[in-house]
């Protein structure tokens, strides 16, 4: 791609756009061509939405952007992504072509007014780590203190702002021509999205998380959060401490250095339930690349540029659910759920109420006893079952929240896999309830039927679901008609979008003096007319025929 065509506002939006009409268009004539859903049409479902995501990670990774920032927030969107569809996205986390060290030089003498020689005895010019918004260059000030440097890729806030453009079609396209649309707050979730990644922007922004979490955990002596050279640090660049050491999933390392993998796990649970469960901000992008093991088994966590929030009204909301859960009100729990946002306007909730009540009482057999990283596939995939199939959406805080505990805990069965979460969480939830006598006399309870159930759902909440789902499902013909209606619409919108080009072709060879062009443009433009018009005329008898 020539790298002025990446700039151009134009260019992108037209990448953007069409390959969401062509995505819409590829589901539509799926379904118009598959009216029964057996088995062998469930695979070429989700081949074709594996292969629509192989597609839009190497549309994202080409041109970069909001696209990658888009894929990485929509893989944590169990709530409405399809599973094959998050993880195929999940390949975009730090998989970005790097720039060249003349633009993260320049930026860098921009922002400190000088010589990068001025601050620094040597600079490493090939990237440490190249992902979408930064890349992290090894250095050495001039005193030898190792120091990591992230710089702002060129150009990126330039791209995002032409992107949110490009968005704002796409949500429209999808509001006017997908149920999706109509039973999603989109308007929300393009908010969400620009505030994530506007906050990822900021690298000031992420100097300050930095410093609040090495403030929050400096008692912590198990975990060290870098520090910063918050005299070089600016809106576009970060300094901070080298940390040496492996992924925290790398217990070969482990084991060479003599490092207690137990002891390891426990301070990594102790220090993200702290997180997950209190008042503050978390690390929301928790995965093993972010958390570093060193050679005297310290725990190194980086990266503090995707943070979520835990209010203080949801610590109270989240104990709130589980009384409810206890005592069986189902009330209580609906209400709870609608404070936290998750229940979407057009919700049926005596229905809602009694699907949560046939969900628990489907679960409360799990066994918490032997978790092991099947089971916790076992656990997400029923989860994202139930949340897509129902009329919730979750908030980004939520979102990330779910998305980082899941991360944790994988992380945490893949170095102890003995791991004992009741043994460990048992304390911590009595001080978190924050009341001996009301713990003690509740705790076997909320252990028992609310935490197991939770971690462990067992087959028969999966067989539930899917028996469900043909509740669900639409009548044939109501569906068929829907779909068709929706078809029409689409197709009409690509023609009108190929006249339109057609008449701005036209009238630029006409201006240009290209005979040609000019002639080519007409035909294309009288082509694409007759078409619009036959649709209109087909469409329109359509919906005659219904009425």
């Amino acid at each position: 791609m020539q790298n002025g065509l990446k700039y151009n506002v134009i260019y992108r939006c037209t990448i953007i756009v069409w390959m969401t009409v062509k995505f819409i268009f590829r589901l539509y004539f799926f379904h118009l061509r598959h009216r029964i859903w057996d088995e062998r049409t469930r695979q070429k479902w989700n081949e074709l939405l594996r292969e629509m995501a192989s597609e839009y990670r190497t549309k994202a990774i080409k041109l970069g952007g909001v696209l990658i920032k888009v894929g990485q927030f929509l893989s944590t969107r169990a709530d409405f992504m399809p599973d094959v569809f998050i993880r195929e996205l999940s390949g975009l986390v730090d998989r970005v072509p790097p720039i060249p060290f003349s633009y993260a030089k320049e930026v860098m003498e921009e922002e400190w007014g000088g010589s990068i020689d001025d601050h620094f005895a040597e600079i490493i010019d090939k990237p440490i780590a190249s992902a979408s918004i930064g890349q992290v260059y090894q250095g050495k000030l001039h005193d030898g203190t190792i120091v990591a440097i992230k710089v702002r890729r060129h150009r990126v806030k330039e791209i995002f702002y032409i992107d949110f453009k490009a968005l704002k079609i796409v949500f429209w396209l999808i509001r006017l021509l997908t149920s999706f649309g109509k039973k999603t707050d989109l308007n929300a979730l393009y908010r969400e999205l620009v505030l994530v990644m506007e906050r990822e922007l900021d690298f000031e922004k992420e100097l300050a998380f930095g410093k609040y979490f090495k403030e929050r955990y400096k008692d912590y002596h198990s975990i060290h959060i870098p520090a910063y050279e918050e005299q070089l640090c600016t809106n576009k660049i970060l300094v901070m401490e080298w940390i040496e050491g492996a992924k925290i999933t790398d217990t070969v390392y482990m084991a060479e250095h003599n490092i207690n993998v137990r002891q390891t796990a426990k301070a990594v649970f102790d220090f993200y339930f702290e997180q997950f469960f209190n008042p503050g901000h978390f690390h929301a992008d928790p995965h093993a690349g972010n958390i570093l093991i060193q050679q005297d088994g310290t725990i190194a966590i980086i990266d503090f540029g995707m943070i979520g929030e835990i209010r203080k009204q949801d610590t109270h909301l989240f104990k709130r659910l589980i009384q409810g859960i206890i005592v069986d009100d189902y009330d209580r729990i609906l209400k709870t759920l609608d404070e936290m946002n998750f229940i979407l306007p057009n919700a049926d909730r005596d229905k809602l109420i009694k699907i949560i009540k046939q969900t628990i009482e489907m679960y409360e057999n799990g066994s918490f006893k032997e978790m092991n990283a099947h089971i916790m596939e076992q656990i997400k995939d029923d989860i994202r079952i139930f949340i897509k199939e129902q009329p919730i959406q979750l908030s980004a805080d939520y979102a990330y929240l779910g998305r980082a505990i899941s991360i944790v805990l994988g992380v945490l069965i893949s170095i102890y896999p003995e791991i004992d979460f009741e043994k460990l969480a048992k304390p911590k939830i009595k001080e978190w309830y924050g009341g001996k006598g009301f713990i003690d006399s509740i705790y076997k309870q909320v252990v028992k039927d609310a935490a197991k159930p939770i971690l462990s759902f067992p087959n028969a909440m999966l067989n539930w679901l899917e028996n469900g789902e043909k509740d669900r499902k639409w009548q044939k013909e109501q569906q068929h008609t829907r779909l068709l209606n929706q078809f029409y619409l689409l197709l009409e919108i690509v023609t009108f979008i190929m006249v339109a080009g057609s008449i701005v072709s036209s009238i630029y060879a006409y201006q240009a003096g290209r005979s040609i062009l000019f002639i080519g443009s007409i035909v294309v433009l009288v082509i694409f007319f007759f078409i619009l018009n036959f649709l209109f005329i087909k469409h329109y008898r359509m919906i005659r025929s219904i009425k």
